[in-house]
C-alpha cells in the first residue's frame, strides 16, 4: 500500500499539536509552580533573600546603645592563727557580693554609620538578585519543558517515518519478487529504515535526558506535558527595533541593577575602612553595688553604691598600618565593581542584542518552515505518482519523504525557539514575570 502524504493542514496541526494526549496532562504553569516548590536554586536564592534581610538591623545594632548587667556573689571562709602571748584564733564565714550595670550609647562611630548605610544597600540588592533568581527559573523551566515536548515529538517523527519507509521496504521487496523492480532498490530501502531505527534509538534516548533534566528541576517525574495548541502565530517585538531593547535593558537590567549596588557597597566600604583612622565618642554610664556581712579583719557589714556617667574619647594613633592596607584593599575592590558593573552592561547588551535577533529570526523561520512544510509535502506526492507510473525510484521518494519530517522538526523547533527566545529578550529587559508563564501557558492544550 502507497502512504500518501498529510495534507497541509494535518501537518500544522501535527506541528502545533505535536501529539493528542490524555486532558490530564500537566501544563507549563503547573511545572513552574511545581518548580518554585522543589528547585534547590530558587530555594536557596529566597533563603540568602531571608539572611540578607537581617544585615540591616544587624548594623544598625552599631549605632544603638548598648547595655550589660554583671553580678557575683562569694562565700568565704578565714581560718587563721596568730602565735602570739596569748595565741590568737581567728575563724570567720562572711559573704560578699558585687552587681553592675554598664550602658554605652555611641554618639560619633563614623564606621557603624558607614556599616548601617551599606546593609540598607544590601537589603535593597537582595530583591534584585532574589528577581534575577525567580526570572532564570521561568527560563530554565521553560526550555527543560519545551525540550521535553521536541523530544518527543522527535520520537513521534522517527516512528511515522519508520512505518512509512517499512511500507515503502515491503513495496520494493513485492515488486523485486514480480520482477519489475532491482534488488538494489530493496537495500536502499533497508538501509534507510535501518538508519530510522538508529535515529528511533537516539530520539528515545534524547527524551530521557530532557526528561530528567526537567525532573531535576521539579523534583520528580512529570507527567504527560501539554502541547502548544494551533492557532499560535509569531509576533514581532514592539517595537521592531534592536536598538530600544538595548538601551531598555542597559538601563533596567536585573544583573546591571545588582551590579549598580555592588559598586555603591564598594564605594562604602571604602569609606568604612579609611574611618578606622576617625576617633570615635561615646556617652557611657555605670551604676555599681556592692557589700559584704563581714571581712577578713572586721565583723562590720558593708554596702557601697557607685554611680557614673560620662564621655569616652578614644583616638587612634598607631595599628601597624592595618588601617591603611583595608584602604588600599576596599579601593582594588571597588575598581573591580566598577569593571563588574561595566561587563554587566555589556552582557545585558548582548542578551538583549540576541534576544532581539533570535525572536525575530526564529518568527521568520517559522513562516519559512511553513513554507517548506507544504512545499516538501507536494514535492512527496508528485514523487509518488511518479513512481507510480514509473519515472521515479523508490529511493527518490524515500529521500523526499525524509525531507517532509526534516522540515517538519525544524518547524517545531523555530516554535520553540521563539516561545523561549521571547522570554530571555524580556529577562534582558528586566521585564520577565509569571505573567508571561501564564501567558504561554494559555497557549497549551492536553
Amino acid at each position: 500500500m502507497t502512504r500518501r502524504p498529510l495534507a497541509p493542514a494535518a501537518t500544522l496541526a501535527l506541528i502545533l499539536a505535536l501529539a493528542a494526549l490524555p486532558a490530564a496532562g500537566e501544563d507549563l504553569l503547573q511545572i513552574y509552580r511545581d518548580a518554585q516548590q522543589a528547585d534547590p536554586a530558587i530555594a536557596a536564592a529566597k533563603s540568602s533573600w531571608d539572611a540578607t534581610q537581617e544585615r540591616a538591623p544587624q548594623a544598625r545594632a552599631g549605632l544603638l546603645p548598648y547595655v550589660t548587667a554583671t553580678a557575683n556573689g562569694s562565700l568565704y571562709n578565714y581560718d587563721a592563727t596568730i602565735k602570739s602571748d596569748p595565741q590568737v584564733d581567728i575563724n570567720r564565714n562572711f559573704g560578699q557580693y558585687v552587681g553592675a550595670i554598664s550602658a554605652s550609647q555611641p554618639l560619633y562611630r563614623y564606621q557603624n554609620t558607614v556599616l548601617y548605610d551599606q546593609a540598607k544597600q544590601q537589603v535593597s540588592q537582595a530583591d534584585y538578585v532574589l528577581a534575577v533568581a525567580r526570572q532564570d527559573l521561568i527560563v530554565r523551566v521553560a526550555v527543560a519543558y519545551f525540550d521535553v515536548l521536541l523530544a518527543e515529538f522527535n520520537i513521534e517523527l522517527a516512528e511515522t517515518q519508520k512505518k512509512a519507509v517499512s511500507e515503502q521496504l515491503a513495496q520494493a521487496k513485492r515488486n523485486f519478487e514480480v520482477g519489475v523492480a532491482t534488488i538494489t532498490d530493496t537495500h536502499e530501502a533497508q538501509a534507510k529504515y535501518d538508519g530510522i531505527v538508529a535515529q528511533e534509538i537516539t530520539a528515545r534516548n534524547e527524551y530521557d535526558n530532557r526528561l530528567t533534566a526537567l525532573r531535576a528541576i521539579i523534583g520528580r517525574v512529570p507527567k504527560d506535558l501539554k502541547k502548544l495548541g494551533p492557532g499560535y502565530e509569531p509576533v514581532l517585538p514592539e517595537p521592531n527595533a534592536a536598538d530600544f531593547w538595548v538601551d531598555l535593558a542597559l538601563r533596567d537590567n536585573l544583573g546591571v541593577k545588582v551590579a549598580e549596588y555592588n559598586l555603591e557597597i564598594a564605594r562604602l566600604e571604602v569609606e568604612r575602612a579609611r574611618a578606622g583612622n576617625y576617633p570615635t565618642l561615646d556617652l557611657v554610664g555605670s551604676y555599681t553595688a556592692q557589700g559584704s556581712n563581714a571581712a577578713v579583719n572586721t565583723d562590720v557589714a558593708s554596702n557601697q553604691r557607685t554611680a557614673l556617667v560620662g564621655l569616652q574619647l578614644a583616638v587612634p594613633l598607631y595599628q601597624g598600618g592595618f588601617v591603611e592596607s583595608r584602604v588600599r584593599e576596599a579601593t582594588a575592590l571597588l575598581e573591580k565593581s566598577r569593571q563588574d558593573l561595566e561587563g554587566a552592561r555589556r552582557n545585558a547588551l548582548f542578551q538583549a542584542q540576541t534576544g532581539f535577533s533570535g525572536v525575530t529570526s526564529a518568527a521568520a523561520a517559522i513562516k519559512a518552515f511553513q513554507q517548506a512544510v507544504v512545499s516538501a509535502e507536494s514535492a512527496l506526492a508528485s514523487n509518488i505518482l511518479g513512481q507510480e507510473v514509473g519515472v521515479r525510484t523508490s529511493l527518490d521518494v524515500l529521500n523526499v519523504q525524509q525531507n517532509v519530517f526534516s522540515t517538519r522538526r525544524d518547524l517545531a523547533q523555530a516554535y520553540f525557539a521563539y516561545i523561549i527566545g521571547v522570554l530571555r529578550l524580556k529577562s534582558a529587559v528586566g521585564t520577565l514575570s509569571d505573567a508571561d508563564v501564564e501567558e504561554i501557558n494559555r497557549r497549551l492544550r492536553g
